[in-house]
């Protein structure tokens, strides 16, 4: 991208030598420490781009950091760093000396990208503030992560990982976990690697644009927890009239203990229902409606025929019933299973030979950057980068736009459920032509979801979820079972420059429509198939559930209490993988304006999980440290953990939390402070987070007794002020009434036809440059759009009519779907 705008379209030619990587010429300079700032900065130097990664002497913590709390040799970095900086380069800047800091700036204008985050001497410097660098530097697209975004009523609040999730709704989320404990939240710092996933998919989507403007792309922490971490309860609530869960629960069946190891079952369909209970050797429930709803009686007899079994015998015969399933991985088993050794999975890093996840992509005829050691602090210097460059031309400031990124790119989106609709969601919601695929006899099955009976008028068109996930697209009904919808498929595809498709493997492969077929109707198409597991392999044909990927990636290991067995998320499995396939498409759509080469992307479910899991299968092959659930407790901070409060819960319960999190030794004496200084906290070995962390028990008994009789918002209140990282466990569909979602329009309205006006979250990105409102148009009806979306390939309206007749296309769900 030396010579051109990120966006800027090449001439399509015919390749005849080996293509650069997509993001080869890109220029990024990151200012950011912790994981959030160097995921987004790994995805895009996997991707070809040159990341400068600029330090001040004392370097990122990450380089000291371990999770199990490792020793670091001296002239060592730490395993995660090592695999968060491959193939990038790092310089030390002194901020305080006007020489350096004008190299810096040098740097900066030379540069295409900033990557910014609080934290570092260096980034904290006021003219390296975000929008003073944008100032300086209008060319620049400068992405920032933040807890609560660059500007609102909290900008400058402390926050942890731990206190975004319990705003954020997510340790409640799903209402995972026994009802008789507290909530608890999702382990291994979840929402650092997901900011990190959205700024490098902001930070694409601000320069696709073609024009020579830059942008700030604000990203908040706290929005992209509440995405990811709930289930788009704002809109439930708002159509049904009540939260999706009102208390805790243990999915039955789902983590089990098998006789040598832990599995995870899921039953998500009533199909699946009757065959796990024919397994089972328990008809008899699968005649009882109520238990379909409410299996937890259940447990004890599900437990005890698991733990009769093998690991390999409880996959081999769920899988022979096609129930999902998957062992549950962590980081010292993870590299044992035949399907990731097959696939080659994990590699050894290039630095210190510590296995490492490999990308959660393959791009097929694109190609990705080798993975190069990751630099020692200091290694390289601006003046030796600055000599090999070439200043970027003066680009005029551009104006203010609404313009949308991808306007004029159409992409057909083949899709059900979660993960793949949300891969074509955020290309709606920036612009793009999205037509959504589905049959009369077999729509999407999230349409389904929320328990709308079948007696109401247009049930279908009722479900909450669809309608939150759909937004700004079109809907085109075909059966691709009939041979005349199958050819109205292929020649749909030619018109358009993307299909995305999250079918099991086999399923296209029945139907003749794989990539090498749709190639043959379209040679630069660009297609992402997102299979659970992957296109080969032994698990190729698993059912992948968001809980299955879960359990399969180590996300579920780490997310419990300690003395039990652990809980599944339950949720961020799927958008975590649909934003990774958004991301590798982006580097393909790339790779074809450089080239005129389309490509498929291979987008499994468990790759993408098993990358935002990373660390416990480094730290384990590193440090021989298998990291596991602590409960509410965490390795950044001491104190941390729950503490029940005075006020009911919504439900009259008394189930009401604040999280608290110390995560400094200035915090902990802002924290002595706020409570008044109570002789229990003046001992000299709490001054030190390897004292607090000695202390916890007798810390959390102190706090819990201090919180109990005090209502949230006053905890709240007298820690925020005090700077302390302090949250409200949050309600999921009480987000809306958070500032920081209010102050940046997260939630707009929308009315829908059938279901009338409700709130639907948008994503947690601000650009400087617009959109000012994301929603243009409610999720489409069953087959609204097929007379337009037909007409456009020369049918007549008797042409239209006639498929109707025949079942091919419909505007209704066909009774028995």
């Amino acid at each position: 991208m030396a010579a051109q705008p990120f966006g800027a379209p090449a001439p399509r030619r015919r390749l005849t030598v080996e293509p650069a990587p997509p993001l080869s010429g890109l220029r990024v300079v990151d200012l950011s420490t912790w994981i959030g700032g160097a995921y987004c900065t790994k995805l895009l130097a996997d991707g070809g781009a040159e990341v400068i990664k600029v330090e001040s002497s004392e370097g990122d913590p990450l380089r000291r950091w371990s999770a199990s709390g490792a020793g670091i040799g001296p002239h060592d970095d730490g395993a995660l760093f090592n695999f968060l900086h491959a193939s990038k380069e790092s310089v030390v800047v002194d901020a305080g000396n006007d020489d350096q800091r004008a190299s810096l700036q040098a740097l900066l204008a030379t540069s295409d990208v900033v990557v910014w985050s609080r934290g570092s001497p260096v980034a904290e410097h006021p003219a390296m503030a975000p929008r003073q660098i944008r100032s300086d530097h209008p060319h620049l697209t400068v992405t920032s992560i933040t807890p609560f975004g660059l500007e609102g009523p909290w900008h400058d609040r402390a926050a942890t990982e731990f206190t975004l999730q319990a705003w954020s709704g997510g340790i409640v989320g799903l209402a995972r976990g026994r009802p008789d404990r507290e909530p608890v939240y999702v382990g291994g710092q979840i929402g650092e690697w997901l900011a990190g996933l959205f700024a490098a998919i902001g930070t694409l989507a601000a320069g696709w644009r073609g024009d020579p403007g830059g942008d700030v792309v604000d990203v908040s922490m706290l929005e992209a927890l509440g995405a990811c971490l709930t289930y788009y309860p704002v809109t439930f609530n708002d159509q049904m009239g009540r939260p999706m869960r009102k208390k805790r629960f243990v999915p039955t069946p789902g983590v089990g203990a098998a006789s040598d190891g832990l599995v995870g079952l899921g039953v998500g369909t009533g199909q699946q229902w009757l065959d796990f209970c024919a397994m089972v050797e328990h008809p008899e429930w699968g005649e009882d409606p109520k238990l379909f709803l409410d299996r937890t009686a259940l447990a004890p007899t599900i437990d005890e025929w698991i733990g009769r079994h093998t690991v390999e015998e409880v996959l081999d015969l769920t899988s022979a019933f096609r129930i999902p399933n998957a062992p549950i991985v962590n980081g010292e088993n993870a590299t044992t299973f035949e399907h990731f050794r097959g696939r080659g999975t994990f590699a050894p890093n290039p630095k210190d030979g510590a296995v490492n996840p490999g990308p959660p992509y393959r791009l097929g005829a694109a190609s990705l950057r080798p993975a190069a050691p990751a630099p020692r602090l200091g290694e390289h210097t601006v003046e030796a980068v600055l000599r090999r460059r070439s200043p970027r031309p003066p680009r005029a400031r551009p104006q203010r736009s609404g313009a949308l990124p991808f306007e004029g790119l159409r992409v057909l989106d083949m899709t059900a459920f979660w993960a793949g609709p949300l891969t074509g969601h955020v290309l709606a919601l920036l612009g793009a032509e999205v037509i959504h695929l589905e049959s009369a006899n077999r729509p999407d099955g999230v349409r389904l979801v929320g328990g709308v009976p079948q007696s109401e008028e247009q049930y279908w068109e009722r479900g909450p979820i669809f309608a939150a996930l759909n937004t700004n697209k079109k809907s085109l009904t075909l059966d691709l079972r009939n041979p005349k919808g199958n050819e109205l498929l292929r020649e749909f595809v030619k018109t358009c420059d993307v299909v995305i498709e999250n079918y099991t493997p086999r399923v296209l492969d029945q139907l003749g429509v794989d990539y090498e077929t749709l190639r043959g109707e379209r040679p630069d198409l660009v297609m992402v198939r997102m299979p659970g597991f992957g296109l080969d392999g032994p698990w190729r044909d698993q059912a992948a559930f968001a809980f299955v990927i879960e359990d399969a990636s180590g996300l579920t290991w780490l997310t419990g209490h300690p003395d039990l067995l652990p809980f599944e998320p339950y949720t961020v499995g799927d958008p975590n993988a649909g934003l990774h396939a958004l991301f590798g498409l982006l580097l393909a759509l790339q790779h074809r304006r450089r080239t005129g080469e389309g490509g498929l992307v291979e987008a499994s479910m468990v790759d993408a999980a098993l990358n935002v899991a990373a660390e416990q299968v480094i730290e384990h092959s590193a440090y021989g440290a298998l990291l596991t659930r602590r409960g509410n407790r965490g390795p950044l901070a001491a104190p941390q953990n729950l503490y029940r409060v005075a006020k009911p819960d919504e439900n009259a319960r008394d189930d009401s939390w604040v999280a608290i999190a110390v995560a400094t030794d200035e915090q902990w004496r802002s924290l002595r402070a706020a409570v008044g200084e109570p002789a229990w906290a003046a001992d000299a070995e709490l001054d030190s987070m390897a004292g607090r962390v000695r202390a916890r028990d007798q810390i959390d008994a102190r706090l819990a007794d201090w919180c109990r009789d005090k209502q949230a918002d006053e905890v709240v209140s007298r820690l925020a002020d005090a700077g302390v990282p302090v949250a409200v466990v949050t309600q999921p569909h009480h987000q809306p009434e958070l500032p920081p979602f209010q102050s940046r329009g997260f939630f707009e309205e929308v009315k829908h036809p059938v279901i009338g006006n409700s709130r639907y979250s948008t994503l947690p990105i601000k650009f400087g440059r617009g959109p000012e409102r994301w929603h243009t148009r409610h999720a489409p009806l069953l087959g609204e759009h097929n007379r337009e979306l037909l007409g456009q390939l020369g049918l007549t309206s008797d042409d239209i009519d006639a498929l109707a007749a025949e079942g091919i296309i419909g505007e209704s769900l066909v009774s028995g779907a």
